[in-house]
């Protein structure tokens, strides 16, 4: 069906992708591809349409597909022309479907599963099973409309999660800083706060809250006589701890006041991916500690956590610690940083009555994310299924009802 071709030295033409719900897509059409092309283009390779590229290293995930365009792909790939008289859109379809992403995935060869490569030997003899071209036309044009629909349905859903994203960080940015509070207001001195209620007084972190580091993990920590669990930065998410990959280091007796954590402690991401992304710690585990790349903060006085916790949320949003430290993409919210950073702080009283409401508010918005993830969740395992049963003929596509006439 197909022959292999490597049409190099065209950097003009236009950048292409391929993408495992998409297929092969223009780069530019895209905002979240954040693969950097290379500054040679001379090696990437010439494709036309219907041509079928294949990225060796993602087709057992499905990223192959024919081209609908003339451009130029990574080097890296398996470009091969036609030579049959097929119908390309099946051949689309069909090729990334999940009976074809297993049969890639078999042929795959390498040390790990996340780093395995197809070669164009092995590539070359797969059976490609195919029903008539008029029987073929009828699928794709099918799925054509078919998807088309779910995926409409896909897109609602995600830009309805980051709605919620956004409503709530909205939600937290205004009551931090007393938006609804009656009275007199002044400047927070915050350039990104604005005014907040005159009697709110505005201050550091360290004024309020003892902020400690946890316990560098080396070697020779990770064995000894006193191995206990600890926290690392990939259990803090946003407002939630995970304890279902606990790791260990020894603690010894003496280290142990300094570095164990208490039921209401807030940890804070020091490094990572995220800097500053925070949660309370429940005290679901009597005997816990941390490692260093978490800060613990813990209360000298009245001050809540809670409070605190959603001054971080809105500043981190805000991108605050970022502009602070000058850069897109901060990988770092040290002790030193962290300490003076000023927030207001009102009456304990009134920290307890917002932070109630916003913790009401953050629960109602989880239980309706848990429903949205769910449906995109559906939406996907339909999507394939009903490729897969199409192309492999499970599905009769002169009777089926549309996607719209039915409950996903």
């Amino acid at each position: 069906m197909f022959d292999r071709v490597k049409d190099v030295g065209h950097p003009n033409e236009e950048l292409l992708s391929v993408y495992r719900e998409h297929g092969v897509v223009k780069r530019s059409g895209r905002e979240d591809n954040f693969n950097k092309a290379a500054p040679d283009r001379n090696i990437y390779q010439l494709v036309h349409p219907g041509w079928l590229v294949v990225n060796r290293m993602k087709a057992w995930q499905g990223s192959v597909g024919i081209s609908p365009y003339r451009g130029i792909v990574s080097g890296h790939y398996i470009c091969f022309r036609p030579k049959h008289q097929e119908e390309n859109s099946f051949l689309n379809w069909l090729l990334r479907s999940t009976i074809y992403a297993a049969e890639f995935a078999s042929l795959s060869r390498g040390v790990r599963p996340g780093q395995v490569e197809i070669d164009n030997d092995l590539l070359r003899v797969l059976s490609v099973k195919l029903p008539s071209v008029d029987e073929q036309r009828r699928i794709a044009d099918f799925l054509d409309a078919e998807i088309a629909q779910i995926d409409g349905l896909v897109t609602l859903r995600e830009r309805q999660l980051d709605l919620l994203t956004e409503a709530g960080v909205s939600r937290v940015f205004a009551a931090i800083r007393g938006e609804n509070v009656p009275g007199v207001r002044k400047d927070s001195g915050l350039p990104w706060l604005g005014d907040v209620p005159k009697e709110w007084p505005v201050a550091a972190v360290a004024h309020f809250f003892d902020v400690d580091l946890g316990k560098m993990l080396n070697p020779d920590r990770a064995r000894g006589v006193h191995m206990r669990p600890y926290l690392r930065v990939a259990n803090v998410q946003w407002g939630e701890v995970s304890t279902d990959d606990l790791v260990q280091m020894d603690f010894p007796p003496e280290e142990r006041r300094r570095y164990s954590l208490q039921q209401g402690d807030l940890l804070v991401c020091e490094g990572g991916s995220w800097p500053g992304r925070a949660a309370i710690w429940d005290g679901s585990i009597q005997e816990i500690y941390y490692q260093k790349a978490l800060h613990r903060l813990r209360p000298r006085g009245n001050s809540l956590t809670g409070w605190l916790y959603y001054c971080l949320m809105a500043a981190e949003r805000l991108n605050v610690f970022a502009a602070q430290g000058n850069t897109s993409t901060m990988t770092h919210l040290t002790r030193e940083q962290l300490r003076p950073q000023r927030f207001p702080f009102p009456d304990v009283e009134v920290q307890r009555r917002i932070v109630a409401e916003l913790d009401s508010a953050a629960r109602a918005d989880s239980e309706l994310r848990r429903v949205l993830t769910r449906q995109l969740a559906s939406l996907v395992e339909r999507r394939q299924a009903l490729i897969t049963a199409a192309v492999t003929g499970q599905l009769d596509v002169t009777t089926a009802r549309p996607t719209h006439d039915r409950d996903l």
